[in-house]
């Protein structure tokens, strides 16, 4: 069983031109990325999923020079990029992972893959009802239930975000969503704007050390110490992409 990583990158963001190859303690993020996914006791290869545009020849480069599976597809349709890249690395198991997450949490990957196994489920995430901070999302899914969602989802957020037709469609999909002790959604620990940067660099600055990777529990006990950190990126609102492509759905 291929369980595998597929990571989405690419340079082209609108609200933080190049985010992938920003600097952290003096690696890019996606090899931050690219290391903590590696920390998970059941995944067996990385693959990065990116687009076919000239600007992300750098993306592939880097992957060659690392060693890294790649694959190129459509730039607007992810699923369709997913689903590609699924069946030409023979993935069984994908799990889902975006680069502009600095702080993915293997423990939090093997939880959702541990649930997805034992439970024999079509999709295991944390992101339906979210309680997690956002960046620390997952999903897992099936080959099957993607071969599906790209044979049957038409919406433009469907395509977009590669798994909404699965988690709205839980009359098709046997799917479940797993929650943290507390709800800590509001905490935002992605990459979409210089603030978003700003605190992570504050925290890879206090926390991480080379060759080893620092977890959600270190980070939550930073900020217990540090309450001015989560102030730097506040007024974000959480899954904002999707928001604007529902909107497009609407059109």
């Amino acid at each position: 069983m291929n369980i595998a990583a597929m990571i989405q990158a690419r340079r082209g963001s609108t609200r933080f031109k190049d985010k992938t190859f920003s600097d952290l303690q003096g690696k890019p993020l996606l090899m931050h990325i690219i290391n903590r996914v590696k920390y998970s006791q059941y995944i067996k290869d990385v693959i990065i999923a990116t687009t076919t545009n000239k600007e992300d020849d750098k993306i592939e480069d880097f992957a060659k020079e690392n060693n890294i599976s790649i694959f190129r597809g459509s730039e607007d349709n992810v699923l369709d990029r997913f689903y590609q890249a699924a069946k030409k690395f023979n993935v069984d198991i994908i799990v889902r992972v975006t680069a502009d997450d600095p702080f993915k949490d293997p423990k939090v990957i093997d939880k959702a893959i541990g649930i997805f196994i034992k439970e024999c489920y079509d999709y295991v995430s944390n992101t339906i009802k979210p309680t997690y901070p956002e960046g620390i999302d997952i999903e897992v899914f099936s080959f099957k239930a993607l071969e599906k969602a790209w044979n049957e989802a038409n919406k433009i957020s469907e395509k977009e975000h590669v798994t909404p037709y699965i988690w709205k469609n839980p009359n098709l999909f046997k799917t479940h969503n797993f929650e943290y002790k507390e709800d800590l959604s509001k905490l935002r620990w992605t990459i979409d704007y210089k603030e978003d940067y700003e605190f992570a660099k504050e925290v890879y600055k206090r926390l991480y050390k080379e060759g080893k990777i620092f977890y959600m529990e270190e980070i939550l006990e930073l900020l217990k110490r540090e309450p001015e950190l989560s102030k730097i990126n506040k007024d974000i609102e959480r899954n904002e992409g999707y928001l604007k492509s529902l909107e497009e759905d609407k059109k």
